[in-house]
């Protein structure tokens, strides 16, 4: 009797062991972490676009730039290393269209179209020490060009009204000009034709000043270009000029400012 007494409560005390070491067991298993996500870089974090945005799929943006630079001399001669400029005025002067249509969320396609117009007048002295050689020089460019782009918007932070933006551009330009050359007993004249394509990226960024009308600037941050020059003198001689730059270098002098609709 003493020996099935104690054999049963032995078998309570094993069972009741038993189930604690279990519990124990399943409770170690709940509480082992999950494997954490590696966190992504800037473009998983950007916040998403809102369908009634104006960078959503499917909206058309378009604009407008003018560019005018306009310089003249005042009375006294202008001292410059090989001589003096007496009198100058001149004027550079841009005016471009552009559109673009939304392919997907924050990403367009479009391109420029513009002309440029440039005039120089200048009264001038070299070597004024040496051979006093006085010259009249006036020179004036016509340019077009076409510029496809691919403008891609980073919403970086949750606003409707501020974006940065990147746009990658090809441009391809024909323009052609004229210098005349005056020193008092002969006058020669210079005509040239150049065919220019560059390659570039423009950063900037994007103010909603209204529901659909934007602010955008951008500078230049990287240059690749080709040029061919063929050169006319006095309509005999004939030559052709090829020059390659790379371009590295940011101007914050030479911004690019528009005018953009969103529609």
């Amino acid at each position: 009797m003493r020996l099935a007494f104690l054999g049963m409560v032995l078998l309570v005390v094993g069972s009741t062991a038993f189930g604690q070491t279990a519990g124990v067991a399943d409770s170690v298993k709940v509480s082992v972490p999950a494997e954490e996500k590696p966190s992504g870089g800037l473009l998983d974090e950007l916040y998403p676009v809102h369908p009634d945005e104006a960078i959503a799929a499917g909206h058309i943006q378009g604009g407008a730039t003018l560019s005018l630079i306009q310089a003249n001399t005042e009375d006294d001669a202008l001292n410059v290393i090989i001589g003096d400029v007496y009198e100058a005025e001149g004027y550079m002067f841009t005016v471009q269209a552009f559109g673009g249509y939304f392919i997907k969320d924050a990403l367009a396609v479009g391109a420029h179209l513009g002309y440029s117009r440039t005039w120089l007048d200048i009264d001038f002295s070299l070597l004024e020490d040496l051979a006093d050689v006085k010259q009249h020089r006036k020179y004036v460019s016509n340019g077009f060009f076409v510029q496809p782009f691919l403008k891609n918007y980073l919403k970086v932070m949750d606003s409707k009204s501020l974006y940065f933006f990147n746009e990658t551009s090809i441009l391809v330009q024909y323009s052609y000009g004229m210098s005349q050359t005056d020193d008092g007993e002969e006058m020669d004249k210079t005509r040239n034709k150049t065919w220019t394509i560059k390659a570039g990226l423009n950063p900037g960024i994007c103010i909603m000043v209204l529901s659909r009308f934007a602010f955008e600037t951008s500078v230049g941050l990287l240059g690749l270009s080709t040029s061919v020059v063929d050169v006319e003198e006095n309509g005999e001689s004939h030559s052709r000029l090829v020059y390659n730059i790379v371009n590295f270098t940011i101007n914050l002098l030479a911004l690019d400012f528009s005018l953009v609709y969103f529609f």
